[in-house]
């Protein structure tokens, strides 16, 4: 069974280990976690690894953000990977710094990349895995916000909840939706 499990961020080391970024993060953390390295593919980086039998392929999108959809159509086709078995890392400012939530569908709640993901498979029916990053910024400076780095002493609570997502991710894969939502919603 194979799993396209998809970080969402921009390209370029001017955003990296942005707000916006946190989707990569997760991925990255992951990856080395599993002893696996990404390689440029189509539409995006791309690092496979096993857990339990199942194949779980990691994609960091190359289209920016905005345009995620795309590297996450065209992998979900290319690997035959049905709907059930996508899940979507991404940074969302409607929560605290550090808090992840998973859900199974939902609006884009202004994301242009989950807008973006909707539009392409053609649903909003689909896995992810929502890590906030707070909204501390003023009227107007969300652009701003999600582009910039982390102050050191969220640092380093993001870099403790990426290993929680990390787990998070395993569970989905190994137990299914619906119990990791259940173990993790409320950690």
């Amino acid at each position: 069974m194979k799993y396209l499990i998809v970080g969402l961020g921009n390209i370029g080391t001017e955003y990296e280990h942005t707000r916006h970024n946190i989707g990569f993060d997760t991925l990255d953390a992951f990856a080395k976690a599993s002893n696996v390295f990404f390689e440029n593919n189509r539409y995006g980086a791309i690092a496979r690894c096993r857990l339990k039998g199942k194949e779980l392929i990691l994609l960091k999108p190359s289209t920016f953000v905005n345009l995620s959809g795309q590297a996450i159509r065209y992998w979900m086709q290319k690997e035959r990977i049905a709907l059930e078995n996508l899940l979507v890392v991404v940074d969302d400012i409607a929560l605290p710094v550090g808090v992840i939530r998973l859900k199974t569908k939902g609006s884009d709640a202004g994301h242009n990349g989950l807008k973006n993901i909707q539009e392409l498979l053609g649903t909003s029916g689909y896995n992810r895995l929502r890590f906030g990053v707070g909204n501390d910024f003023p009227r107007g400076g969300q652009i701003d916000f999600v582009l910039g780095t982390f102050p050191s002493e969220e640092r380093v609570v993001v870099d403790e909840k990426i290993i929680l997502a990390i787990d998070a991710i395993k569970s989905f894969c190994l137990s299914g939706m619906q119990i990791t939502m259940n173990q993790f919603n409320n950690k």
